[in-house]
Order: structure tokens, then sequence, then C-alpha cells
């Protein structure tokens, strides 16, 4: 955002210093120097319209928000620096009138008493802030940008910028793998491509800033990053714009750095800024943050509505995922019990099963499994077109299944398939009622998917719910069902793929 300034420095010497480090300011534009009070108040008159403040309405409400004219708002500077030897009227007074006429700019204060007394003078006369004498650039910059951050809340609320965001509002959803190579983007990718089949905008952010892969699982090249975002105070519209891609799926992405180096230029503060524009804009904002803890994912897991730790049934994977979450909550970040664990690449002879998951962990453990059929993702993997996954995969159905679980697909087949116990065949391969081949169709289907093992390849119906039962295929003894999309057989050995 680019911030106007408006100096009103009555001293020469002053007016030289503040417009060579206003110079220096990035995205400032600093207007010409007004030499006293009253030019400074027609100046803000001026550039506020006619009828908007001018001085025989001394006190009175803003046209902006009197009669709702966004351009009375739209033309003030959002910064106005009052110098204390301004003339002729007195320092203080001067910032009360226009913290009265114009109350969407920010005053600060230049003088050389910073002490407690002036400091709590001036913020109930309604100044901002106070800078210091002699000039320093950082003071300057910081107390510049917290004026010109409060001065475009201020117009949000008065209607006068359209490019400034609201407050958060979008589905915020985390996932953060126990260690690498769990499936944390695959889960982050499907998750948003459910989502957005749902007809939900969504944004997927790769936070795994050192060695992020979304670009590559979805054949991306883009030269914006989120180390593009980190440097800026207020993140507008136009700029979030161009830092996110729009790919062809319909998904904004925005994207981790080419260099792994730069990750560390996204500080937790940055990460809160980038969610924070993210969810004012996206209904669900999808963030994969990697299985390294740094403090930029490590803000967005505590900023999360939902944060979900993938980890595999392995000994090795299920450890990683209690010191993850040990380590969360040591450093306060999020408690376990607020936690949901996605066990990935499960099967039924597996030793370590979703329940086992949770007594170790501590956390929620997701009722919808993700069953091992790497054969499924290794042609969309290797060509980088995940968004092309076979609607029949076992995987994407499982996943799809979960996003309806996190209520991330408004689907109440998908809600009713999913909690009803005859649509899931149980884990030691018995199933527990089987359901007609008539009831099979369109039962629990997810939005965007093909029920595919549900139908069955003669069209006979199998009785299993997309993403649910169909995941773990037919009972063994006919062939037709044999050659089902289901990731392994209950009543036989599973083969692995």
């Amino acid at each position: 955002m680019t911030i106007r300034i408006l100096p009103a420095v009555g001293d020469p010497d002053a007016a030289r210093a503040v417009t060579s480090l206003l110079s220096q300011l990035p995205d400032a534009e600093p207007a010409p120097v007004v030499a006293d009070s009253t030019a400074l108040l027609n100046a803000l008159a001026a550039a506020a319209g006619p009828g908007a403040g001018g001085p025989s309405q001394a006190g009175a409400t803003p046209a902006s928000s009197a009669t709702g004219q966004p351009s009375a708002v739209e033309g003030l500077p959002e910064v106005v620096l009052v110098h204390e030897r301004i003339g002729p009227a007195p320092a203080l007074e001067l910032i009360r009138e226009v913290a009265l006429r114009f109350p969407a700019v920010g005053v600060v204060l230049i003088t050389t008493d910073a002490g407690p007394a002036l400091f709590s003078a001036a913020m109930d006369a309604g100044a901002r802030g106070i800078v210091g004498l002699p000039l320093s650039y950082d003071e300057l910059a910081a107390r510049v940008q917290a004026a010109a951050q409060w001065s475009a809340g201020v117009r949000v609320h008065l209607g006068g910028n359209p490019d400034t965001l609201p407050g958060p509002s979008g589905t915020l959803v985390t996932v953060t793998g126990a260690k690498g190579g769990v499936g944390t983007t695959v889960t982050a990718v499907q998750l948003a491509l459910a989502a957005r089949a749902a007809g939900r905008s969504v944004a997927l952010v790769d936070m795994d800033l050192q060695s992020g892969d979304v670009a590559s699982y979805l054949d991306v090249q883009f030269r914006r990053s989120l180390v593009d975002l980190a440097g800026i105070a207020d993140i507008s519209v136009r700029v979030l714009q161009d830092a996110v891609h729009d790919h062809h799926t319909g998904l904004g992405l925005l994207l981790a750095p080419e260099e792994g180096e730069r990750g560390e230029e996204v500080d937790d503060r940055a990460a809160r800024q980038i969610v924070t524009a993210l969810r004012s804009r996206y209904e669900v904002v999808i963030v994969d943050c990697g299985s390294q803890m740094q403090s930029a994912n490590a803000a967005a897991v505590e900023l999360a509505d939902t944060a979900l730790l993938v980890t595999t049934p392995d000994v090795v994977s299920v450890r990683a995922a209690k010191r993850q979450v040990r380590l969360w909550d040591r450093l306060q970040i999020r408690k376990a019990e607020d936690t949901t664990t996605v066990v990935n690449r499960l099967t039924r002879n597996t030793e370590i099963q979703p329940a086992l998951v949770a007594k170790a962990t501590g956390t929620q453990v997701a009722r919808t499994p993700v069953p091992a059929a790497f054969k499924e993702l290794q042609p969309c993997v290797d060509s980088g077109r995940m968004q092309d996954l076979d609607d029949r995969s076992t995987v994407k159905q499982a996943l799809w299944a979960l996003a309806a679980e996190l209520g991330l697909v408004d689907s109440p087949a998908a809600r009713q398939g999913r909690g009803s116990h005859r649509a899931r065949t149980s884990l030691t391969g018995r199933k527990r009622k089987a359901i007609g081949a008539g009831s099979a169709t369109g039962s629990g289907a997810v939005p965007g998917q093909v029920s595919g093992a549900a139908s069955g390849a003669n069209g006979s119906g199998s009785g299993s719910v997309p993403g649910q039962g169909s995941r773990f295929g037919a009972r063994r003894g006919s062939s037709a069902a044999a050659r089902s999309a289901g990731p392994f057989d209950p009543a036989g050995p599973y083969e692995e793929g």
C-alpha cells in the first residue's frame, strides 16, 4: 500500500531532515511540506473535497461518514506529521483539530520532548504516535507505518478504501507432517481441490519455506512467492493479487520461494499478516506447513481453525507425531486435544491402528484414514498434475471424504455416508451390514467425485460409499468385484501399492 504523507513543519532545518528521511521510506509518497497550521488545515480540506471539512465546520463529522461519499476519505493522506514548533496554532491544538475534522488521518507528533507527560497529552489530543528529535529513520518508519495501518482500518468502516481488506472470515486449515515423506503436500493439495470442487474460493499456501513442493505437484512456474509479501506493512487486495497465482483449477496459489534461504525473511509477524489477508478474501485457506517448524508456520498453526497432523502407521512416524504435539504444547502453539491427526497409508494388516495413534499422541484422529495406494498417485506425481488424479482413486476418495469430515465440503450426503455404520467396512475386514445395489448409487458421494468402487466394474454395486467403504474393496469370490478400485481385499492379503 502506498502511504501518502503530509508533513507540517515550520522550522526549515527540521523540514529538510523530514523530507530527506521520508524520501527513503518504502512505499511512501510524501507531499510538499506545509509551513503553518492554517496551510495544513486548508490542504486537508482541499484533499477531502467540497464540504468535507472546511474551516467553518470545526468539530463536524466528515462528509465520508455523514453522507457516505468515499471520495472525502480517499483523497486524504494516510499520515500527517506535525512538528512541535508549528504555528500559529499550538501543536496539540492542531492535532486535536485534525483528529476531529478528519478522523481517517493518522497524526504523528515530532518533538524534542518524548517524555511520558507529553506522550499522554498527545494521545489525548488524538495523535497516533510521537517521534523524537533528532530524527531516526527506524523510529520514523515505524511510527509512519503504524499510523498508516490504523488509518487504513478506520477507512474500512468509513467505506473510503475499497482496496483495504476486511477482517478475517475464511476457514484456515493447516497441514503439518510428523516427519518428511508422510504425504503432507498430497493431503493439502487434495483438500484444496475438494473444497474448490464444492464451489468455495480456496487459497493454497506453501509455507514449507525451504523445500516446498506445491508448485511441483501442480506444474506451476511463478516468480512471486511468500517472500514478496513479507516486507509489506499493509497488504491490500491489489498487492495480494500480484503475489497469488491463479491456477486453472480455480485455486489461488501462494508459493514458497525457489531459493530456500530466503524463507528466513518470512517471520511470524509476516505470516500472521499474510494469513489474515488471505482469510479476508478466500472462504477456505489451506496451508502446507511441511514437517520443519519455523516461526512462520508455527504462527499459522496457532491461528488455524483446524490443525491437521499427518502421520503414517509406523513407529518412527508416530513417535515423530508425538514429538511434534509436545513441541506445540511447550511453545503454547496448540494443545494436543485441539489437533487432528490424519493416518495416511493405512492397511488392514498394519499393527498400529488409528486408536493406538490417538492414545500415543493424545490428539483426535480423523475418522477417515487414507489407504496405501501409491500406484494410483505415481503417474500424477511424476507428471506434476495432481489435479488429474482419477476420481476412482481410493486415495482421492478418502481425502475428499476427509474434506467433508472437516466441513470443507458442504455435502449432506457425504456426512450421512460417513456417519452411517452401514456405509463403512471395519478395519478387521468384516462388513457390518450389506447394502443393496439399489442404495449404493449416489449414496454418500462427495461433490466432484465418481463413485468408482461403489458401482463396481459390472455396475452391480458393492454397497460401499465413496471415500469410506469403497476403500476396503469387495469380498473375495466375485471376479468382477475383485477388479474394483478398492486398495485391498478384506478377506485376503493386502498387496501394497
